[in-house]
């Protein structure tokens, strides 16, 4: 026989007060819950950007840790047992949106039943959003490199850190604004440094379509050898498309990114040298998460910088 020790301590008042702190933990799930929050919040974000964001935002007042390191794809990530059991310990799960964590889809439904599973892009406008053709129904999730847009991924994570500590409401509040100020300047910069390209030269051919925000914000044509995913694998006819556009434009420069394998971008050198021309890799981006910790391009605002030093540094 099971004994039920919560229903024996909410009807019996003497044993009752002999263990108030065990009895409402066990009767009032909103006490227990709150007994859970002392201390930091805890926050689990699925990408780094996304937990480099929070990070500025929440300051001291927050543990935040990211399920997907340096170099990983969201696309094919796949939570762990051990990524499950951290998702399920969090305060707050944050995530992307717009499906760039396809595989964790049923994850993060199943954690929102007992508590705040955010998509940081929620409050983006939709008419914002990219819908390329090949991707109908769906939105380009890869947001963050316009960071304009990703500007408005900071109201919902302050308006989730506020409802679980709004004893520091006022003060993620301050940070947002702050760091807000901060990626305004950061895409002005953007701007200004891609412009010092002649526009016929700012074509950026990269292993997938991660930067179509990127080049509608910045006046950059963008090349990607797969799609928006990379679900499915480039195949010969994306091979020569790309191809011919690196020689009838002759484009200087082609890129590897840092969570797709290099051997797709290497295949289109090769085929490019086989048409008797020369095209160099000119350097990896960061296209789906930032570079490792300490690095230059280890934070949101210093991975943006990365990338276009590179992007452009490589077509002068």
């Amino acid at each position: 026989m099971i004994f039920d020790m919560s229903k024996s301590l909410c009807f019996r008042p003497l044993l009752l007060l002999l263990v108030l702190p065990l009895a409402l933990a066990a009767c009032d799930g909103g006490a227990g819950e709150a007994a859970r929050r002392e201390g930091p919040v805890r926050v689990v974000a699925t990408t780094s950007v996304i937990a480099d964001t929070a990070a500025r935002i929440a300051g001291d007042h927050a543990h935040i840790e990211a399920l997907m390191g340096p170099g990983v794809d969201p696309h094919l990530y796949k939570a762990s047992e051990s990524d499950v059991r951290r998702l399920s310990e969090a305060d707050l799960v944050l995530y992307n949106g717009l499906h760039l964590e396809g595989k964790m889809g049923d994850i993060l439904t199943k954690m929102a039943r007992s508590r705040p599973v955010v998509a940081v892009t929620e409050e983006i406008p939709q008419e914002l959003l990219r819908e390329p053709p090949e991707f109908a129904g769906q939105y380009d999730p890869h947001v963050w490199f316009d960071v304009s847009m990703w500007k408005e991924t900071l109201a919902p994570i302050v308006r989730e850190l506020s409802a679980l500590d709004p004893e520091h409401a006022a003060e993620f509040q301050a940070n947002a604004a702050a760091y807000r100020k901060e990626l305004e300047e950061l895409d002005a910069w953007v701007k200004q440094r891609v412009a010092t390209l002649p526009a016929r030269q700012r074509v950026l051919v990269t292993a997938h379509d991660a930067f179509g925000y990127f080049g509608r914000r910045y006046g950059v044509e963008v090349v990607g050898l797969q799609g928006i995913s990379t679900l499915a694998e480039a195949g010969t006819r994306d091979v020569d498309r790309v191809v011919g556009i690196v020689v009838d434009r002759g484009v200087k420069a082609i890129f590897v990114e840092s969570s797709v394998p290099r051997r797709s971008i290497e295949a289109v050198q090769a085929a490019v040298r086989s048409r008797g021309r020369q095209v160099e890799i000119g350097g990896q981006l960061y296209s789906d998460s930032l570079g490792a910790a300490g690095s230059p391009a280890g934070t949101y605002a210093g991975m943006v910088r990365a990338n276009v030093d590179t992007f452009v540094n490589a077509l002068q």
